[in-house]
């Protein structure tokens, strides 16, 4: 497979660093040189680095270095270890990075126990090896591939484990790229990502086939405090409905979900929001994914080094620990809490969204 010819969108909105680096063999692939090209039209420095290591020079004190790395992307290459597609459970049959780093300031975010240093932002420029070793994953995989639930959907690529593809499309094109391809690939396979961003006029005329899935990753505005950097949430559900509009599967991923004081009303509100957004659709091809808020020990040091003084509680109150299949543990809600989120849930989307498939709960 070949990436999809672009060119700059200097009009785009969306997120702008401060700083490019781009590695000596990233220059070597025209992918990664027409993210130059992009990022320079908007103004953004571009460094040229005489290697392949990122001289990040940050300072000592966490909270600087944060604020830097965040207002850093880098263009790297994509190792081989990087090419070998791992498992993504419950998503998906396999996670494709495009990216890895994201540039909105979540206090919970999923992204601060995984990956290592400071939170620097870094695209690859080799997409076109990426989308080359797509087809040797065909037919394998142990979540969609094998479910009778969900084998409709073919095998899956999640392409947002470790980013937010949307957020740095204006930046990058690797998502239409991507889309395009897999809008061209004569397979049973599907293209998953899922966003807090809404800037989707570059994905709406694509030849999708059908075959991408974009999901709006939300929460209710009460709990907007947490996503600073974000789209709004009545932005991202017009997306979802412009995306629904040009033929695409949509999906919601409510995640975290947040157990505070008045839990209750606020993702009712939200699941209202939804329905009222995709109202008068037909035909609507809708899931939703529920992921509770979780954290492990790790994480909540960098998040608190990151976030001091965050509203978000991490106290350990209505919370259990829990090993997982990795030896390592994470505090999740206990089982009264779980069940009482759960059972909102269920009684809500059946309510007010009464053809979207849930497809897991965790």
């Amino acid at each position: 497979m070949q990436p999809l010819p672009y060119s700059p969108r200097p009009e785009a909105a969306g997120w702008r660093p401060r700083r490019l680096l781009i590695t000596r063999s990233a220059r070597g692939f025209a992918h990664g040189r027409s993210i130059v090209d992009r990022a320079a039209a908007l103004g953004v420095e571009i460094v040229e680095l005489p290697g392949d290591r990122l001289n990040l020079d940050f300072a000592d004190d966490p909270r600087r270095a944060y604020v830097d790395a965040k207002a850093t992307l880098a263009v790297v290459v994509a190792p081989p270890s990087k090419r070998k597609f791992q498992p993504i459970a419950p998503s998906a049959d396999w996670r494709v990075d495009l990216a890895e780093g994201c540039p909105a300031h979540c206090s919970y975010c999923y992204l601060a126990g995984s990956l290592k240093g400071p939170p620097i932002t870094r695209v690859y420029a080799n997409l076109d090896e990426i989308l080359d070793a797509l087809p040797a994953y065909l037919g394998q995989g142990m979540i969609t591939t094998r479910s009778a639930h969900r084998a409709h959907e073919g095998t899956t690529f999640e392409a947002s484990c470790y980013t937010d593809p949307l957020a740095l499309e204006p930046l990058t094109g690797s998502l239409s790229t991507m889309i395009a391809a897999f809008g061209r690939w004569d397979a049973d396979a599907q293209l998953r990502f899922t966003t807090k961003f809404a800037d989707v006029a570059p994905l709406l005329s694509l030849d999708h086939g059908g075959r991408t899935r974009m999901r709006a990753s939300l929460n209710p505005k009460a709990f907007a405090r947490f996503e600073g950097g974000t789209a709004p949430v009545g932005r991202r559900l017009q997306a979802l409905r412009q995306m629904a509009e040009a033929g695409y599967p949509i999906g919601l991923t409510i995640a975290p979900i947040i157990a505070a004081p008045g839990w209750e009303d606020a993702y009712a509100g939200l699941i209202d929001d939804v329905a009222t957004a995709l109202h008068g659709l037909p035909e609507l091809d809708l899931t939703v994914e529920l992921i509770t808020h979780r954290y492990n020990p790790g994480s909540k040091a960098v998040l608190d080094s990151w976030y001091p003084g965050s509203a978000l509680d991490m106290t350990g109150a209505n919370r259990v620990t829990k090993r997982t299949k990795f030896g390592t543990e994470k505090q999740v809600y206990d089982a009264a809490t779980m069940r009482a989120l759960h059972t909102c849930f269920e009684r809500a989307i059946a309510d007010r969204l009464p053809h979207a498939r849930i497809l897991y709960w965790t």
